[in-house]
């Protein structure tokens, strides 16, 4: 049923969750994993030209340590792999490409990202990922400290 999963992360704590229950997903049906972290070229066309390279290359760096942290999750979670990938691009547009490219079963995302609660209100990547992506789409919200069904994963 599941071949090939995507976990698309942006290293955000929200995201946590999803890795968890992808590599869950991942390991019950041996499936291959790909994580995926997109720099975001609308926030680094929008800043200033001075800081312009100094952001895309931070966005990278961040985006390898989100992927890492994934790769070491996924090193105790299942008995495969994870191919990293890091893009630029608009997140919601690469993630379904990518989803495209791997020919993936299901993408894997958080509801909420670094951008937390403005996100929200200006509409999410989590979003248009839904509403935009050719496979099904696995969101997983983080669960408050007071939600009695929270676990640490």
């Amino acid at each position: 049923m599941f071949e090939t999963i995507v976990i698309a992360t942006d290293g955000s704590e929200s995201v946590s969750r999803a890795v968890g229950v992808a590599l869950d997903i991942a390991d019950r049906f041996d499936a291959t994993v790909h994580a995926l972290y997109v720099v975001d070229s609308g926030e680094v066309e929008s800043s200033p030209d001075a800081v312009r390279e100094d952001l895309r290359d931070a966005l990278d760096t961040q985006g390898r340590e989100a992927l890492e942290e994934v790769r070491e999750r996924a090193a105790d979670a299942v008995d495969t792999d994870v191919e990293t990938v890091v893009r630029e691009g608009r997140p919601a547009a690469e993630i379904a490409a990518y989803a495209r490219e791997v020919d993936a079963d299901c993408v894997a995302t958080g509801t909420r990202g670094r951008h937390g609660e403005n996100r929200f209100l200006i509409g999410s990547v989590a979003e248009r990922v839904v509403r935009t992506c050719p496979v099904p789409v696995l969101t997983v919200r983080q669960l408050t400290s007071e939600d009695p069904r929270r676990t640490t994963i």
